[in-house]
């Protein structure tokens, strides 16, 4: 769509007719200002409907001159599409627990039972599939915690990488506050981005390695404004075959610390959460972007591209035109009297 930034600019199109009609007009002059013996060798110049055409053909150069000058000050522009936005989301890191109890087979996925760190990829993929917008980083941790994925838009490779890491990649224990110290170290990196710094932190057990007790590292997290979602993963009872036999009901969650887990997420201002299936730790992905939401993009924005150059470089250029007669007429003309002068 095309447009006038500045239409009351046309205003000014009748000015040279005003100029024209409300000015006094010119005094002719009583003498010639230049005395020849004779005018016949202007024959040629003097011609008089050669000398009208060429009067009408300048004054509709000057006239389309100053009408392009006229469109170039109301400055015409296209207006594109509406276009939406994209706003600047939140720095999102997740932790994922690979120590060896991930191993417990204590979940079904798709009618199958699966290990923790399946169930716990299947959900996430998805989780980090909606959150467009927002950097995403994967931190991987057991022993020891590694940054898998630093915080980047590609969620593609998030997913990738989450989907290759597998139990006992980073050890056999958990390191829970080396990775929540390993967060806040990376998203106090990026502290010059907008927007809030969250961290999904999933275990399955306590903290029985790394150099920094969680709740340490929980108050660093707080000072850096890092807002932590615990979830303590792992059925509450399975069946298991007896020595004696028959079967027996065991708790495969027994070394969940979920006082501790719970501590964390408090004092950041985060919430715990327990799932102990694949269905309810769906429910606190999503309960986690009900909490997060992801931005919503702005629309209503319509790139604005000025042409006022155009009609203002061909003004200049009628404008350049015009000089360049004017200059040759002169010249002609001064050379016809040096000729006229030279032959009396």
């Amino acid at each position: 769509m095309w447009s006038l930034a500045w239409p009351w600019a046309l205003l000014a199109l009748p000015l040279p007719l005003l100029v024209r009609f409300l000015m006094p007009e010119a005094r002719g002059l009583s003498e010639a200002g230049l005395r020849v013996p004779s005018v016949d060798a202007f024959a040629t110049l003097r011609d008089r409907s050669g000398s009208e055409q060429l009067l009408n053909w300048r004054f509709w150069v000057a006239a389309s001159a100053w009408i392009l000058l006229v469109l170039a000050a109301a400055r015409p522009e296209r207006i594109g599409d509406e276009l939406e936005v994209p706003v600047a989301g939140r720095n999102l890191m997740l932790a994922v627990d690979l120590s060896g109890s991930m191993d417990q087979k204590d979940f079904e996925l798709g009618g199958l039972r699966v290990d923790r760190l399946t169930a716990t990829k299947a959900v996430a993929s998805d989780f980090i599939e909606r959150r467009e917008g927002d950097r995403i980083g994967l931190i991987l941790f057991g022993e020891r915690a590694y940054l898998q994925v630093p915080l980047t838009l590609d969620r593609a490779t998030v997913n990738v990488l989450l989907m290759e890491a597998f139990i006992g990649l980073a050890g056999e224990k958990t390191a829970i506050g080396d990775a929540i110290t390993l967060a806040v170290r990376r998203i106090h990196e990026q502290q010059k981005d907008d927007g809030d710094q969250v961290l999904v932190l999933l275990t399955d057990g306590a903290n029985t390695a790394g150099e920094v007790q969680p709740l340490k590292a929980a108050q660093l997290a707080q000072q850096v404004g890092l807002r932590i979602y615990t979830i303590g993963i792992g059925a509450e009872q399975i069946e298991v075959a007896s020595l004696i036999g028959g079967r027996r009901s065991i708790n495969p969650s027994a070394d969940l610390d979920e006082d501790t887990l719970t501590k964390i997420a408090e004092l950041t201002g985060g919430r715990y959460f327990r799932a102990t299936d694949t269905a309810s730790l769906q429910d606190i992905y999503r309960l986690v972007d009900e909490l997060e939401p992801v931005e919503e993009p702005e629309s209503g924005f319509r790139p604005v591209k000025s042409y006022y150059f155009y009609p203002l470089g061909l003004a200049f250029g009628l404008v350049v035109l015009l000089c360049l007669i004017g200059l040759l007429k002169r010249i002609v003309v001064r050379r016809g009297v040096e000729v006229q002068t030279r032959a009396g």
